[in-house]
Order: structure tokens, then sequence, then C-alpha cells
């Protein structure tokens, strides 16, 4: 072959490369949303309640490859739901999968006086589980419809006071 029929065979071959580049997302890329959907937005789209998360989430990072999800909240977050009560860090990670959240880290759970971290969440029908070492909480899935606010900390807040 003579060097103007390889470039005439090139230039398509490298056009079409490009545009598959061009609208192809990388396997493991992270996707950061500032804006829509909110953090709140992606855990309904994976049939889990938004009440999972409290009122004040600030931003988060999804990669939609893997599921692994993040959530940042300005401040540490404490609520009660029954008996028990829920305390978040402020950062919430785990992996989404339609009903699941899985390896999760910065949610913990009180049973009476001790405080165990969730390692699992699992819608299941009307019903909501919550993971811990050794053990679960189920709950209403109705109690999660809305985000909960946040306890504040009342001896915190008086001391950052001028």
């Amino acid at each position: 072959m003579d060097s103007a029929t390889l470039l005439r065979l090139w230039i398509p071959l490298a056009a079409t490369i490009c545009l598959i580049l061009v609208h192809s997302t990388p396997a493991n890329s992270d996707v950061v949303q500032n804006g829509n959907p909110t953090a709140y937005d992606v855990i309904e789209h994976y049939d889990l309640p938004i009440g999972l998360l409290p009122i004040g989430v600030k931003g988060y990072k999804l990669n939609y490859t893997t599921g692994k999800f993040s959530a940042y909240l300005n401040d540490t977050c404490t609520f009660s739901e029954g008996l028990h009560k829920l305390k978040y860090k402020t950062t919430v990670k785990g992996y989404l999968s339609k009903g699941k959240m899985s390896k999760v880290e910065g949610i913990s759970l009180r049973f009476f006086l001790t405080w165990m971290n969730i390692v699992e969440i699992l819608g299941r029908g009307k019903y909501i589980d919550f993971y811990v070492e050794g053990g679960k909480a189920g709950f209403p899935m109705d109690h999660f419809e809305d985000s909960p606010p946040c306890s504040m900390n009342v001896a915190r807040k008086l001391m950052e006071k001028p």
C-alpha cells in the first residue's frame, strides 16, 4: 500500500476512535455533583429513603460504576428514631446498589447505652434494616420518608458563642 492509501484508511479510523473516546465515560471515574441531582435524589434512585441522610448534606461524590458513595455534612449529627439514636460523622460512606448500602462508614446506632457502627443498610419492602456488628435493628420504611433535622450539641454551641 502506498502512503496515500494508508492515509485515507487512517483518517476515518482516527476520527471514529476520537468520537468513541469523547462520548465514553472512564470505567472508574468519580463524579462529583454540585447541583442536580442532590445526594437525596441519589439515595432515592437506589430505592432507599431520603431520610437515611439528615438535613444539611452539603455535597456528595458518587462513582456510577462501582456505586461508591460519600456524602458530606457540615457537622456531626445525632437524632432519635424511636428508642434508638443515630449518629452521623461529617462524612458518610458506603457502596450503593438497589435497596442497599453496604460497607457503611460514618453512621452509628445506639443500642441502650452502647454505640455500634452500622455496616449495612437494607431496604426490604415496608421495612429497613440497619446491620451492626453482631445484630440488626429494623424500622418501618416510612419513618425515613423525610430527612431528619440534627440535634444541636448545646454545650458545644454555647462554647462557640462570643
